[in-house]
Order: C-alpha cells, then structure tokens, then sequence
C-alpha cells in the first residue's frame, strides 16, 4: 500500500517525465569481457524493453581507480541513472562499493536494505554478505548490485524499474 503522498509524486514525475530515459550500466568484474558479459546484455535488454535507453557503458576491474573513473564519466551527459553490477562483497577484492560511498552525496539506504531482504529468498542467509546500495551523485540516482545474473534481474524487476520515473523526477535539474 503506497501513502497519498507517495501517490501525488508518482503522479507527477509520469506527467512531468516524457521521453526515454537514459541509463548507463556498469558492470565491474575481473573475468568478463564485453562478450562475455551476461549481465550486460541482459540490462541492455530489459532497459530496451522499458522504453529507455542504454546511455553508456562499460565493463572495467574491480579497481579502485577504474570504478571512480566510471562513475564519474557517467555523471555527465545523458545518463540519468547508473548500475554498477559487481564488486559488492566482502573480499579483499571487492571495492566497488568502497568507492561509490565515497562519492554518494545522498545515500538511499533502503535500496540496500530492501535488495537483501528480498535476496533472502533466494539466497537465504548469504544475502547479508551482500553490500548493495545506491545514491544520488551528480543529480544521478547510481545504484550498484552484485554480479550474479540473479542478483541483477532482482534488482532491476523489483526496485529499480518500476521507480525509475519517480527517482529521475526526485533529482531532475531545477
């Protein structure tokens, strides 16, 4: 059940947002590549599908370095939202939560939440190894799951898509 408040900003961010959005996608592994990149190619897909646009993209290393350069060329231009898939564990070398943090200038803890809660169900118990989170940087709203396939549709069937409109239209440019 959604509040009237709730309601009204739906409302408004369907009226008040035409067109595609564009979305750029992330993925951070040290063994794909763009052919091998499952994920990828799935998000393209499901982004397609919803009437958007794939806005960038690009696989990189769980690098420090590599992840900050991402989500900073991300942050300019068409990109109104931006998903990072991988590097959301706890091994030495996972970091791409590490960096995003850093950066996140208004932290949306209920995704990460929310993400493994319903993670439970799959995974049960592992699911709190999970450090998936999202924010807003740069008037972006940037998200960052982990990178299995499943970890990926979760999260884009069950929270991203369907308040896609809501948070564009939450961080619109005044």
């Amino acid at each position: 059940m959604t509040s009237e408040s709730s309601e009204r900003h739906h409302r408004a961010a369907e009226r008040e947002t035409h067109g595609p959005l564009g979305i750029a996608i992330v993925t951070v592994s040290d063994s794909r590549s763009e052919e091998t990149d499952t994920n990828g190619q799935w998000l393209r897909e499901a982004i397609t599908r919803a009437g958007h646009t794939v806005a960038g993209y690009r696989v990189i290393r769980d690098e420090p370095d590599e992840v900050e350069a991402a989500l900073h060329a991300m942050s300019f231009g068409a990109p109104r939202i931006v998903i990072f898939n991988g590097g959301t564990g706890i091994a030495p070398r996972d970091t791409t939560y590490d960096v995003l943090v850093r950066h996140l200038e208004k932290p949306i803890p209920g995704f990460g939440e929310l993400f493994r809660m319903l993670s439970w169900e799959q995974v049960g118990a592992a699911a709190m190894l999970s450090r998936a989170t999202a924010g807003v940087y740069r008037r972006r709203v940037v998200f960052s799951v982990p990178g299995s396939p499943a970890a990926v549709r979760l999260a884009w069937e069950r929270l991203i898509e369907p308040e896609l409109k809501h948070l564009t239209w939450l961080v619109r440019p005044e």
